[in-house]
C-alpha cells in the first residue's frame, strides 16, 4: 500500500484502538498516533492494577532482555474518566507492538499471532514485490472500490513513488520538502493545497487520494507525471528548481482540468467523499 513519508498504517491503528471491544485512549503527537500503554496492558492482561503490572513488566524486560521499554514511551496528556487530562506513558504504533510482544498473557496471543503473520507477509513481499500489489488491490476491493478505480489508484501510487524517488535524488531532504512540493503541484492542478482539499471533503487523517473520484485521480497523476518528466528533462537539482518544476507540472494538469470543466459545465474539484456511502459512490 502507498506509504506517506510520515504517517501510520490505518489498518494497524484499527487493531490497536479496539481490543475485544475495549477502546484504547490515544492522541496525536508529532503527526502520528500515540496510545496509552496502561490501557493496552489493561486490555491484554487480567491484572487488577495495570499500572503496577506495567511497572513490574518494565523491570522484568530490563533484567531478562536488557531492553528499557520506557525509552520507547513518552509522557503525554490523555483525558481520564473524570474528564481531566493527565500525563501517562504512551507509545506509537511501533512501540505498542514491541510492548505487546513482552506481555505473557493468553489475551495477547491472538495479537502476537497477527503480528507474526504480518511480519511473514512483509518478508514475502520483499522477496516478491508483486504480492504487495496483490494485497493492496484486495484491501481496496474489500473496502468497496470498483476495479476501474483500483486500477487508477494503483497506477497513481506507482507514479507518486517515481516522483518522490526523483525528489530524493535531486535534493528534497526532509519531509517538509515533500509536503511543499506536493502542495505546489496540488495548487497548480486543483487550485487548493492538499490540506484545504481534505477540509473540502471533510477528511481528517484519512488519505485524500483514497477519497477522490476517477477524474480527480487522473489529474493528480497528470500533474505528478508531468513534474517527473520535467525534472528529468531539465536535470533539476535543489529545492528552488524542484519547486518551479512542480508548479509547471501542476499547471499542465490544471490547464487540462479547466478545459474539461468548461466542457462539462461543472467543477472537477469535488467535496464528495468516495467512501462515505454506497449511494455517494454511485453518484460519482
Amino acid at each position: 500500500m502507498e506509504k506517506d513519508k510520515v504517517g501510520v498504517d490505518q489498518n494497524k491503528i484499527t487493531k490497536i484502538v479496539l481490543f475485544k471491544g475495549q477502546k484504547i485512549r490515544k492522541t496525536i503527537y508529532q503527526n502520528e498516533w500515540w496510545f496509552s500503554v496502561i490501557a493496552v496492558v489493561g486490555a491484554l492482561t487480567d491484572s487488577l492494577d495495570p499500572n503496577d503490572y506495567w511497572h513490574k513488566m518494565k523491570t522484568r524486560v530490563k533484567d531478562e532482555e536488557k531492553i528499557e521499554l520506557s525509552t520507547i514511551c513518552r509522557q503525554l496528556k490523555l483525558e481520564s474518566s473524570d474528564g481531566k487530562k493527565y500525563e501517562t506513558d504512551c507509545a506509537n504504533t511501533e512501540g505498542i507492538f514491541r510492548i505487546i510482544q513482552s506481555i505473557p498473557s493468553p489475551k495477547a496471543e491472538p495479537f502476537k499471532r497477527w503480528l507474526a503473520k504480518v511480519g511473514h507477509e512483509r518478508v514475502q513481499e520483499i522477496e516478491n514485490p508483486e504480492l504487495a500489489t496483490k494485497r493492496t488491490r484486495m484491501l481496496y476491493k474489500l473496502k468497496g472500490y470498483s476495479d476501474d478505480w483500483i486500477e487508477k489508484r494503483m497506477r497513481g501510487i506507482f507514479i507518486r513513488e517515481e516522483l518522490t524517488d526523483e525528489w530524493q535524488k535531486r535534493g528534497a531532504a526532509e519531509q517538509k520538502d515533500y509536503e511543499i512540493l506536493t502542495a505546489e503541484i496540488s495548487k497548480a492542478t486543483f487550485g487548493v493545497t492538499p490540506s484545504d482539499y481534505k477540509k473540502l471533503k471533510n477528511l481528517k487523517r484519512e488519505n485524500l487520494r483514497d477519497h477522490m473520484d476517477d477524474l480527480e485521480l487522473i489529474f493528480v497523476m497528470l500533474g505528478e507525471r508531468s513534474t517527473t518528466e520535467i525534472h528529468r528533462t531539465k536535470n533539476s537539482q535543489g529545492m528552488p528548481k524542484l519547486k518551479s518544476d512542480a508548479t509547471t507540472g501542476g499547471d499542465i494538469a490544471g490547464g487540462a482540468r479547466k478545459k474539461l470543466e468548461q466542457r462539462l459545465g461543472k467543477s472537477i474539484v469535488s467535496k464528495n467523499n468516495y467512501l462515505k456511502s454506497p449511494q455517494d459512490r454511485k453518484k460519482l
